[in-house]
């Protein structure tokens, strides 16, 4: 592929980007402990496989969200409760484990344990259903009406994808029924992969299984969106022989109308809460952030400059305010202005080449790729509070760090890094800690994270 017949922002998102494709209460964390959460393994008649799938899923999900202090299942009693009624003092076959005195409960929040919360439950089989029969408990509480935090029956098909299934959705329902938010579980990272040869788009589950195909083209296709309702994918692509954007159901498969100027370039689209989307066009001769309804349909320009504007990003939150790309200072920087084009102000702080912008769910900070002062050349990841301009580092010269977007959580992000040799996808808690690897197989880049 020739990119000098391209214009500039062609090499902000290609040669520049490189194809690699609240700080408040995130990443400084408010000095609230994380409650104690003892979760022994359920157990049931349902298959060894989908026991683990279930238990290992569960652990996971509610270990990734980071909310929860996670207690070793090595000090935990012998004897884990099916039911409720198991706890009750005086209950048939009531266990004699250390500190099973009053409620068995006492059992879990004494030491070692010390758990404020215990999950506990069964798996079960109805006709060719797995059920889950799932409960949570407030162990410090004496009395037993007191300590229910909540219950409930789950169902999936009987085989390992049914048993991620139900345990997603229980790790979900602990979470909210702790006040704790939305977690990780059931979220989607859509990305492009080279995997099945060519670059098309891919999906997979916030942990890196459960992948699937979502583009056949044979060409390359980049820079995925999904709409915030999770029901159409927009992405670029070059099966027109210029860049394109296209839009795919996510419920049929199916490729959707969008109309696409003419130009030499329409890309990096951007769904708005709205239900417009934002994308650069090189209408005018050079790239200019542009709005349209969901099938291209009713432009208007948003950018008004005689320089380069791409790679628009919108507060998710409000709506009302766009991060974009422009070198209107000679080299790449992120800038913000409002949804009408006006208030234009530098995001950030000037000096290398700062990229790919991305809103935090609440809409207050934005990550980006910057290569200021990091071995030239190579990009790593940093974010940047909107209001007060206070700027944090959270990848430090391993390899180059791109594409960040956030966990529609807002406590986690999903970027790219060449640090181990090839381009694959991370993630990584919003301080930049507790780093996973997602990808292996191909090239693997521009990733964006959906709640499904």
């Amino acid at each position: 592929m020739n990119l000098m017949k391209y214009p500039i922002a062609i090499l902000f998102l290609f040669a520049v980007a490189g194809l690699q494709a609240q700080i408040t209460g995130v990443v400084e964390r408010t000095g609230m402990e994380a409650p104690r959460i003892a979760v022994p393994d359920l157990r049931g008649i349902v298959g060894q496989e989908n026991e683990a799938a279930f238990n290992a899923t569960l652990w996971d999900d509610l270990e990734a969200s980071g909310q929860l202090d996670m207690l070793s299942k090595s000090y935990y009693p012998r004897t884990t409760p099916i039911k409720p009624e198991d706890m009750k003092a005086g209950a048939e076959g009531l266990p004699d484990d250390p500190g099973a005195r009053g409620s068995w409960l006492m059992g879990w929040s004494e030491p070692p344990v010390q758990a404020r919360y215990l999950v506990f439950g069964s798996l079960e089989t109805a006709g060719e259903r797995l059920v889950l029969n799932g409960w949570v408990y407030d162990v410090t509480v004496d009395r037993m009406d007191a300590a229910y935090v909540f219950g409930k029956r789950y169902y999936a098909e009987l085989d390992e994808e049914g048993a991620r299934e139900i345990a997603h959705d229980f790790s979900r329902d602990i979470l909210q029924n702790l006040g704790l938010g939305v977690g990780l579980a059931g979220s989607r990272i859509y990305f492009t992969s080279s995997r099945s040869g060519a670059e098309e788009i891919w999906s997979m589950d916030y942990d890196g299984k459960n992948l699937k195909q979502h583009t056949n083209y044979g060409n390359l296709a980049l820079f995925p969106a999904i709409s915030p309702d999770g029901t159409r994918l927009a992405f670029t692509t070059f099966v027109e022989g210029t860049p394109s954007i296209y839009v795919h159901s996510l419920e049929t498969g199916r490729k959707l109308t969008f109309y696409n100027q003419t130009a030499s370039l329409n890309m990096t689209a951007e769904f708005t809460p709205d239900e417009k989307v934002l994308y650069a066009s090189s209408i005018t001769g050079h790239s200019q952030i542009y709005e349209a309804d969901l099938d291209g349909r009713n432009l208007r320009r948003i950018s008004y400059s005689r320089s380069i504007a791409t790679d628009p990003a919108v507060n998710p939150k409000t709506g009302a305010q766009v991060a974009f790309v422009s070198d209107r200072s000679g080299l790449p920087q992120v800038y913000l202005m409002d949804r009408d084009g006006a208030n234009v102000r530098k995001l950030s702080l000037g000096g290398g080449d700062a990229v790919q912008p991305s809103w935090d769910p609440q809409g207050q900070n934005v990550s980006f790729a910057w290569t200021r002062g990091f071995e030239p050349g190579n990009y790593n990841i940093f974010l940047i509070n909107v209001a007060t301009e206070k700027l944090v580092q959270l990848t430090h010269g391993a390899g180059r760090n791109e594409h960040p977007t956030w966990a529609p959580s807002g406590t986690h992000i999903v970027f790219t890094s060449d640090r181990n040799g090839t381009t694959q996808i991370y993630t990584m808690r919003a301080d930049g800690t507790q780093l996973k690897r997602l990808t292996n197989k191909g090239r693997n880049r521009s990733p964006v994270w959906a709640a499904r």
